[in-house]
């Protein structure tokens, strides 16, 4: 596979010689970000996997919390139902605890260093450097146990799945602070990797370490080091997510996203009178991790339109990719306000204090949130969305694929 240079940044116009794509092998599952609304995606997909016994995604593409579910279904060894049924177990095994540091001990901690550093112009900074509010090393463990096989750290899962021909390449993507590029690592078979403006990809083993670099929220969740650079969370400068699954072969993509889309017309207030900063988190968290994932359907499907307008001899080896997208029918902000008193003490007392019980809509909180009722409530809505969408996804299946 190679890709027209002057036009995939913009149009995301592939050129692909006709034959190479076959439909089974084309389909690919998109994952965006939404911290513990990853929780979400989980149910989508054990509810598709329920409706389809047979569905397979060949090329899987993770962002942020779409990381943890895209590595567990790519080095999982079994088909989609039992994988989902997992995913969806680990999700609820969840905990704040087992996220990051809850002791207030450490959170009070980090709020000294970070407030002496600030107010004495960094004089006293001291040897240790700023890093995330909390500290999410219990993440790190978390995942280390759930899935990883090998004491290197490698999940020989992924590599067995390839070799077995059900999963063709999977690619998680994170944000370099050393170099201010997007990465997009990526293991698969007969993979061509791609080199673009301020974004590159880089074929090599992936590891727990590659999730929790491309699920650090920034100034959250401190940056992870992976090799001589150090990264945080794949959404901030990846502006085309759709792009890892197309330089990768889709003709087809599934994208679950964990934003609720209001009503037309629907009152979007949130908040009266000034902003606090919780409200700003949440708009700018939103910017970076969904936004742009609703952005980049919709220039897509302008593509597919002109091509569609064009007579197939004139489309110059490009072709259409078709595109779905399954996202929440509920307002998940409104439901972590019920739950927001399951937060530990320390971390509640942190969030009122920037301004959640200020907003009827705690965007921030929905994604710090990794409370067991939370988690069941998400997997529930999602199992019950892929249910409402089985018959649309099912035509999405059956769409011919395009040359």
């Amino acid at each position: 596979m190679h890709i027209r240079d002057r036009s995939i940044e913009q149009h995301h116009l592939i050129e692909t010689p006709a034959g190479e794509n076959e439909p089974e092998r084309s389909l690919a599952l998109m994952l965006g970000g939404g911290g513990a609304r990853g929780a979400y995606q989980a149910g989508v997909l054990r509810g598709l996997a329920r409706l389809f016994p047979q569905l397979n995604f060949p090329i899987i593409t993770g962002i942020s919390a779409g990381a943890v579910n895209t590595i567990h279904l790519a080095a999982f060894e079994g088909n989609l139902a039992a994988s989902t049924d997992a995913l969806a177990a680990l999700w609820m095994a969840l905990t704040p605890e087992q996220v990051y540091d809850v002791r207030a001990t450490h959170l009070l901690g980090n709020l000294v260093r970070w407030g002496t550093r600030l107010l004495s112009g960094g004089i006293r900074a001291g040897p240790e450097p700023m890093r995330g509010m909390v500290d999410t090393d219990p993440l790190r463990q978390f995942l280390g146990r759930s899935l990883v096989r090998r004491t290197d750290g490698s999940l020989p899962g992924i590599d067995q799945n390839i070799q077995r021909g059900t999963l063709q390449a999977v690619a998680l993507s994170a944000t370099s602070y050393t170099t201010g590029h997007s990465m997009t690592w990526v293991q698969g078979r007969d993979i061509a990797l791609w080199q673009r403006p301020q974004r590159r990809s880089q074929s090599t083993p992936l590891t727990v370490e590659h999730v929790m670099a491309s699920s650090a929220l920034p100034m959250l969740f401190p940056a992870v080091r992976v090799g001589d650079q150090w990264f945080g969370d794949g959404g901030i400068r990846l502006t085309s997510p759709l792009s890892p699954a197309l330089h990768l072969g889709a003709t087809r993509i599934l994208t679950i996203s964990t934003k609720y889309r209001p009503p037309h017309g629907a009152n979007g207030t949130t908040t009266h009178g000034y902003p606090p900063p919780a409200q700003v988190l949440g708009v700018l968290y939103n910017a970076i991790f969904l936004d742009q994932i609703d952005e980049d359907m919709i220039l897509l499907g302008k593509v597919n339109r002109l091509l569609a307008d064009l007579p197939s001899e004139k489309h110059q080896g490009m072709r259409i990719v078709g595109n779905m997208v399954i996202r929440p029918s509920k307002d998940l902000r409104r439901l972590v306000r019920e739950l927001e008193t399951r937060l530990p003490a320390p971390l509640r007392y942190l969030t009122r204090g920037l301004g959640t019980r200020q907003t009827r809509s705690p965007e921030f909180l929905s994604l710090i949130l990794f409370e067991r009722e939370y988690i069941g409530r998400l997997i529930e809505l999602g199992e019950a969305d892929a249910q409402a969408q089985a018959e649309r996804f099912d035509r999405f299946l059956q769409q011919p694929v395009h040359a």
